[in-house]
Parts: C-alpha cells; structure tokens; sequence
C-alpha cells in the first residue's frame, strides 16, 4: 500500500541518518567501509561476520526503499542467519574490542531495518483486515435494512438452523444417556432386583424418550426467545449481535494501527540531530526496543473485543512495559541485541500468525454466510428445473438455432444498410459523386418538356398568325420574341386563341384550334410543375450533405448505445468507471470529514487512537482512487496535502488538510 510504503520508506532514510549514513549507502558495503560515520571508530578492516551483517541490512534497506516488504519467513530467515552474538558468547571472548563493539552496532542497524520490515507488515496486515470488515459490516446493514431481505436471510440460513438444532439435541440426548448409563452402572444392586427383562426393556426405550423430551425441553428453556420470537426475528437479532461484533473488531483493530503509527518508531528529533553517534545510537535502541515490545503487545490484544477499547489501550500498553522491563541488560545502555532479535523472531514466527488466525476465525464467525449458504435456494431451484429446461432446449433446438441466425442476420444487415451504407452516401456527397445525388426528378426532363412547348407555342403562330400576332404573317423577329416569353412562361398567342375559340367554341372544336390551343396549355402546366419540382430539387441538393448525415444518424446511436452498454457491463469488472470513482471518493471525504468531525480527541488536541485507524484507512482509499483520476502533474501537490492531513495529530489542522483538497482538487474529485 502506498501509504505504508511512504511510511516505511521514511523510517528506513531516518535510520540511515540517526546511525551516520547517507541514504543508500548500504547499497555499497565497500562505500560503507570507507566513508560512513558508522565505521570511522574502526581502525582495522572489518570482520567477514561484519560484511555479513551489512549485507543483509542491505537486503533489508533495499526492500524498504523500493517500497516492497519482505515476506515474513524472509525476514525471519535473515534474522537468524546474521547469527546476532550474545553477551555470554562474547564474554568468553574475552574483552570486547573496538571491532565486536562495531559489530554490534551493526548488529543493531540489522536489527533495526528489521523492525522497519516488521512495522510495515503489521501496518499491511491492519490495513488489509480493517476494509473487508467494512464490507461485512455493510452486509448485515443491508440484511437489516428491510424485512423482506431479513425474511430472505432467514430463508437461506433456515437449512443450517435446523442442522445445528438437531445436532444441539442430539448432543444433549447422547450427555444424558451417558449419565444415566453411569448412573446405571453404579446401581448394580438395583439392576438385580429381579425384574423380567421385558420391563427392562420397556424401561429403557420408556427412558430413552423421556431423556430426548427432557433434552429438547432444556434446549428450548435455554433458548425461550425461541417460543416468543418468529424465526424472521431471531436472524435479525442475530444479525445485530453479529454486526456488533464485527463493529467492535473493526474499532479495535482501528485502534491497534493508531497505537503502532502514533507511537510505533516514534523516533526523537534529537536522535537524529545530536552530534555524538553513540547518543544517537542509546536514542534510536530505546525507540526500537520500545516498538518491538508494542507490536509484541497489540497482536496479543488486538481480537479482544469483550473490553471497552479505553481497556484495550491500556491492557496494550501495560504489555508493551512488561515486555519492555523482560528484556535482560548486561549494562544500563541498551538491552542485548539478540533478546530484541529473538523477540522479533517470534513476532513475526507466532504472533502475527496468530493474530490472523484469530481475527479469520472472528470474521468466519460473524461474517456474511458462505456462497453455499447464500445461494442454495437458486442453486436448488435451478437444479429441480434443469430437465424441464433441457427439454424445452432439445425440442425447440430448430426454433432457436433459427432465432440465432436470424438475431445475426439482422445485425449485419443493420451494420451494413445504416451504417456503413450512409457513410458511403455521406463520402461520396462530399467528393460530388453525381452517384449519390438526391434528386426528385430526371436531370433533362425540364428542359425537354420547356422545348417542346417552344416548339407548339412558334408551330401555332405559324399556323393562326391573324389570332397570334394580328397580322398574316410572322417574322424571324417575332419568332424570336415568343421563344424568349415562352421560356419565362408567356404563352398570350395560345391564350388570345383560346379566348377567341370559346366564343365559337363548335367552330373551334370543328377545326381543330380549341384543342389544340388546350393541349398546349395542359403542356404549360406540366413545364410549370416542373419548374416547381426543379426549385424543391435544387433546394435537397444543397442541404444533401445534411440530409446524409440525418440517414447515418440512428445507426451511429444505435451502434454508440450498444457499445456503451457493452463496456458497462464488461467492463465494470475491469475496474470502476471514472464516474463511480468520482463518487466513491465523494464518500470517503464525506467519511473523513466525519470522523474529524465526530472523532475524540486526546488532551493535545488530536485524534484518538481509533479515529487515527479509520482516518488513515480512508487516507488509504483516497489515495488510491485519487491517483486513477487526477493527472500526473497534480499528484504531487495531491500527496502534499494528503501527507499533512494524516501526519499531522491536531484536528484543527487536519480539518483545515481536508478543506484544502476539496476544494483544490473540486474540479477532479467532485464539487465541493
């Protein structure tokens, strides 16, 4: 975790400076020999146990700074291959010298980024137990939200009740047949009595029953609230103790990692800018001797979860002294390394494995049912209704390999017909394709029918040129002049006709020139529609752009839509959309401005233990769903902020941290 890792990270460059190293210098155990402060009180080479020992805080630094820890079995066997020397072996010695008195303060430099190691797995291990417990937690809320999920609950876990009942009577029943078969064996006067073994038999089946009455009624007086309570509420009451509980887990646990990150390594300033090496190296000793005896105490109490945690505080603390005053000290400076190394050994060897062991087995206890438990009924369901199924497949197996082929062949031609069709139409409309023209009649049917009635128009003034013109005959110039008023839809020769033909209209219709001068105007009318069908035309062949992305639009939607579903459905497992993320993180500011707002303080104005835990758990979440929305360049100043609303222990200051970045970061992390 990246919290964590900073932490660690911090501690093992502080280590490096309160003993006289430069950061990274353990890279390099020849630079190590030469130039650190560590080594400039040896005045002969070092020993090859002394290169040894550098060489595994190398390792040790190295995992620190890279911000990976080291498995726990790692470190343990680190630890024991350094093979840290005792005061009675280095007593038989004889006097220790200028280089075992070196080689222990590198013992204890190992010693130390070994703590390092152990305090970020502790700090993991916290992390990693406290936010699952939260989801448990949200579990039961969700159960005890309705009675209709309280009803369900009880639905699912009605098999295991009724398991775990007949075996309570059952155990109940085998308790008391073996009392009263001692009972029995111990009255073998009684046994002679002489009675027929009929009545003995009778007698014992007679028993028999009576001692199954007898146990279930126990186990009913044991359990009245059985009698008083419907099934539905006895799961919600359960469901609360179980709740409860988890709450109480989560709160101590909470309270552990405020513990082991307020006072864990809590290193003095002053360690690390005194002058003197050897004061600085009494300083930091006592620092680790006093956190190792702090882990040690907080994995031994932190499942307790039948104390209040002011108990839990205080139990913790009285351990860690206890532990503390254990370690045995051949002179007032600093206990034996190889105390503080065994008992490091057996942090990491035993107490942290049992401290899991223990909470796994609390969360199992309290925690939401098994998948077993939680979905037998539709498992049962869907097993008691598999061969209806499979039937209804095999018969229709026609019907719905059809209804496939046909789901495909829709889908291709919707793919090809309104998608990639308009595309063509839509390119080739930008190119000028005369392909992909809109055009509502023939190109040349205008000017075809506009020469025809040219032609009827100068034909029928030839022919009538006295009703035409006025006169016998018809020049060129006039010709010319009925073309041109033709073309912009005068035809007055045909309409003088036509009005002097309907005075003599049997004369007209006689000779011809009625209906002729008629059929004319009915061709007038065509080449007039058609002038209006030519405007409407011109009018789509310069919106004929618009138009083709208007016929590519809905496949466009439709195709958008569908894959937008599709990535929401598959792709929410991949992890969650920026949008959820956003208001996830609107809800772990929300719950941190809570905790600040509702947490107690201690007497130097700063959270208490547990609201510490719950504060950096949501630091936590923050960080990491912030790193995943904010951009590169404002991640640093992010972790600035985030840094000062977690290290600092005054609330007043923190709460000014928290409005800091919600309104700095308003524009990526949600509106203030």
């Amino acid at each position: 975790m990246a919290i964590v890792a900073d932490k660690v990270r911090h501690l093992d460059v502080l280590i490096d400076r309160i003993v006289g190293l430069e950061p990274g210098s353990t890279q390099d155990a020849e630079h190590d020999q030469q130039e650190t402060g560590l080594l400039t009180a040896v005045s002969e080479p070092p020993s090859p146990r002394a290169d040894e020992l550098l060489r595994i805080a190398r390792i040790l630094s190295t995992a620190s700074r890279s911000g990976t820890f080291l498995p726990p079995s790692r470190i343990k066997q680190l630890l024991e291959d350094s093979v840290l020397a005792t005061e009675k072996e280095l007593a038989q010695q004889g006097e220790v010298g200028v280089e075992s008195q070196y080689e222990r303060d590198i013992e204890w430099l190992l010693v130390a980024k070994a703590t390092v190691q152990t305090y970020g797995i502790l700090m993991n291990t916290f992390f990693d137990q406290i936010m699952p417990l939260s989801d448990e937690i949200w579990y039961w809320d969700d159960v005890l939200s309705s009675y209709l999920k309280s009803c369900l609950y009880a639905t699912q876990i009605a098999p295991a009740r009724a398991w775990s009942r007949a075996k309570e009577v059952y155990d109940v029943v085998c308790e008391q047949i073996r009392n009263i078969h001692l009972q029995q064996q111990s009255e073998v006067e009684a046994a002679q009595s002489g009675a027929s073994l009929s009545e003995g038999m009778s007698q014992k089946w007679s028993q028999f029953y009576s001692i199954v009455r007898q146990s279930m009624d126990v186990t009913s007086v044991s359990n009245l609230r059985r009698k008083v309570l419907s099934p539905v509420d006895l799961c919600r009451a359960e469901a609360r103790r179980k709740r409860a509980e988890l709450q109480k887990l989560r709160e101590t646990i909470a309270a552990a990692l405020g513990i082991l990150v307020d006072e864990g390594l809590a290193f003095d300033r002053k360690a690390e800018e005194d002058k003197g090496l050897e004061s600085r190296l009494m300083v930091a000793d006592s620092t680790l001797v006093d956190s190792i005896a702090l882990m040690h105490a907080i994995l031994t109490n932190s499942v307790e979860t039948n104390e209040p945690l002011s108990v839990f505080e205080d139990s913790v603390f009285k351990v860690a002294r206890d532990v503390r005053s254990a370690f045995s000290t051949t002179d007032s400076s600093k206990p034996k390394v190889s105390s503080v190394a065994e008992r490091l050994i057996q942090i990491l060897d035993h107490s942290l494995l049992q401290h899991k062991t223990a909470v796994a087995k609390h969360v199992s206890e309290n925690g939401r049912p098994s998948r077993v438990v939680r979905y037998w009924l539709p498992t049962l369901a869907l097993l008691v209704s598999s061969p209806t199924i499979l039937y209804v497949l095999v018969k229709r197996r026609d019907s719905i390999i059809d209804w496939i082929q046909n789901l495909g062949i829709t889908v291709r031609d919707f793919w090809f017909n309104w998608v990639i069709e308009p595309i063509r139409k839509v390119i080739g409309t930008i190119r000028h394709d005369t392909n992909s023209e809109i055009a509502i009649m023939s190109r040349d049917s205008l000017k075809a029918d506009r020469e025809s009635l040219e032609r009827m128009v100068v034909e029928f003034t030839l022919d009538n040129p006295s009703v035409a013109v006025g006169s016998p005959n018809v020049t060129d110039l006039q010709i010319a002049d009925i073309r041109a008023k033709v073309r912009e839809g005068d035809v007055t020769p045909i309409l003088k006709a036509y009005e002097k033909g309907l005075r003599r209209p049997l004369v007209g219709a006689v000779s011809g020139d009625l209906v002729r001068s008629l059929l004319i105007q009915v061709q007038k009318t065509k080449v007039d529609l058609e002038v209006a069908i030519s405007g409407i035309d011109s009018l789509l062949k310069s919106q004929e752009l618009l138009f083709g992305f208007v016929g590519l639009a809905p496949g466009v939607v439709v195709s958008i839509g569908i894959v937008q579903y599709l990535r929401t459905v598959f792709g929410s497992r991949k992890g969650l959309r920026r949008g959820e993320k956003v208001r996830r993180i609107v809800r772990v500011l929300r719950n941190m401005d809570r905790i600040l707002a509702a947490g107690a303080t201690n007497p130097k104005g700063g959270l208490k233990y547990k609201d510490r835990g719950l504060l950096l758990c949501e630091a936590h979440v923050l960080r990491e769903l912030a790193t995943e929305v904010l951009p590169g360049d404002i991640q640093r100043e992010f972790l600035e902020d985030l840094e000062d609303l977690t290290s600092v222990k005054n609330v007043v200051l923190q709460e000014k941290a928290l409005q800091r970045i919600r309104w700095a970061y308003a524009d990526w992390l949600g509106k203030k």
